[in-house]
């Protein structure tokens, strides 16, 4: 998910540190040190990646000796247990304890074949040394080789102006073995350093989607949050420029509201129905997610019903009655053509009459530029005197969903969001858009087909798919 704004976010480090390290250079106050170079996603998680690396340090030892110890029992079988956990270090052993052993004299070009057949084992024996020892990958091994030219392009990737773009991003490693700088005098980041920065930041936001107002409070944070620390290598810079960013998504994403669940219980407290009326123009998947919450809601112990008030739509009735029977809840329903707003009402007197906890009103689908459709919509909102009037957009939509919840908002006056496909935004405009546009919380997200694939919105979950390289797998039945 959101991979579009993670490369934008890293970018923004990339283009600072490479700001701060140019300059210095011209100043000739910039040294190379010893130490590991974190990347922009490595960073918030690297403390909690060296106690994993230590452990499976211990873990793994183990693991080799035992794999050695396979290799050299498989070759003489009639060696003792000490010469088997010894490994590679038994053969020397070995041809000490020969040596204690009576044998029978041996020509001169026997002893030399010997010697020629020990030189050989050596040879086949001394990479499983190294293996054993190594605690680096393929590529460290790949890098001793070539020492001079994998310098020259860790150098050239911090102070090059022209460096392409993608190599940094297709870079997988967490971390790289060199490349830490520090400036012998410390930098202080201004504003002449943030300002380019800072403008490809919003324009990369702009252009996935983000809303204007959003893009610009974002850059806003970061700035004031940037300018004046002071730095002293180029760690440092990551560090910054990543709690930066994340302290200013943390604000845009983090609405207050009460959750639908809680606001069930406290209705049930006061024996009443919880009645929900969703919104939104065709095609968002309205339908189907009122399939899904009120198979989420059953699971969890509820009783919803369902009230098929778009009753102008050919076919509106017959597909919210099939989410029904697949789901297993009461469908209320009219005939076709009927007042929408009757069906609403009959179906919260079904839900107080029979102790059912939720109530899930399906609206017709309607462009919100459409007055009339928007009228009848207040006219249901009149009728059914719903608790929440949630709107579906459909996150793929990017922009236009944040501007069609603007509108539907000013028309009716929205509780809050559901986002459908949010699972397949690679963009994630609207996510971060549209509840802080409207002022309103996102109370779930719409992760897939199934009827099990809806998640109950958590701001800290969001933050971390937009901060992690790879994004956690989803488990959508956490609630």
């Amino acid at each position: 998910m959101f991979e579009s704004l993670k490369k934008k976010f890293s970018r923004t480090s990339d283009k600072l540190e490479e700001e701060l390290i140019e300059e210095a250079q011209e100043e000739n106050n910039l040294e190379e040190e010893s130490g590991k170079k974190f990347s922009f996603f490595s960073f918030g998680r690297k403390d909690k990646k060296e106690e994993d690396d230590s452990e499976s340090d211990v873990a793994e030892i183990p693991q080799e000796v035992e794999s050695i110890q396979e290799t050299d029992t498989s070759d003489d079988e009639t060696s003792d247990d000490k010469d088997e956990k010894s490994g590679f270090w038994s053969f020397g052993k070995k041809s000490s304890d020969n040596k204690e052993e009576p044998q029978e004299e041996e020509s001169a070009e026997e002893i030399q074949e010997e010697e020629e057949s020990a030189e050989e084992i050596q040879e086949e024996e001394e990479p499983k040394k190294s293996h054993f020892w190594s605690r680096n990958k393929e590529e460290d091994t790949e890098e001793s080789e070539d020492a001079d030219e994998k310098t020259e392009e860790k150098k050239s990737r911090f102070w090059s102006r022209n460096k392409d773009n993608d190599s940094s991003e297709e870079n997988d490693e967490d971390e790289e073995p060199s490349g830490m700088f520090s400036f012998i005098t410390a930098k202080t980041i201004s504003e002449k350093h943030l300002e380019d920065i800072l403008w490809e930041l919003e324009m990369g936001l702009l252009e996935g989607d983000v809303a204007m107002e959003v893009a610009s409070a974002v850059v806003d944070s970061v700035k004031d949050d940037l300018v004046g620390r002071k730095i002293k290598r180029s760690n440092d810079i990551t560090e910054y420029t990543y709690n930066a960013l994340r302290n200013a998504v943390a604000e845009i994403i983090d609405i207050p509201g009460k959750s639908m669940t809680e606001m069930i219980e406290a209705k049930k407290a006061q024996g009443e129905p919880l009645v929900v009326m969703f919104v939104g123009i065709n095609g968002t998947g309205k339908t189907t997610t009122i399939g899904k919450l009120a198979n989420y809601y059953l699971k969890k112990g509820y009783t919803p019903v369902i009230a098929a008030a778009d009753t102008f739509r050919a076919g509106a009735i017959e597909q919210v009655n099939y989410h029904a029977d697949k789901v297993g809840v009461k469908l209320i329903k009219h005939q076709k053509g009927s007042d929408p707003a009757a069906v609403a009402f009959d179906a919260v007197e079904h839900a107080k009459a029979q102790g059912k906890e939720l109530v899930l009103i399906d609206t017709a689908g309607r462009m919100q530029t459409n007055t009339n459709l928007m009228d009848e919509m207040k006219k249901i909102k009149r009728v059914a005197k719903p608790d929440l009037v949630v709107f579906v957009g459909d996150a793929l939509t990017g922009n236009d969903a944040t501007q069609q919840a603007s509108k539907f908002n000013e028309a009716i006056d929205l509780d809050g969001v559901i986002l459908t496909k949010a699972d397949a935004d690679s963009k994630g405009g609207a996510s971060l858009s549209i509840g802080y546009v409207i002022k309103k919380p996102i109370l779930f997200l719409g992760m897939g087909q199934g009827y099990d694939d809806i998640k109950e919105y958590d701001a800290d979950w969001m933050l971390n798919q937009l901060f992690s390289e790879s994004g956690e797998e989803v488990n959508i039945n956490e609630a």
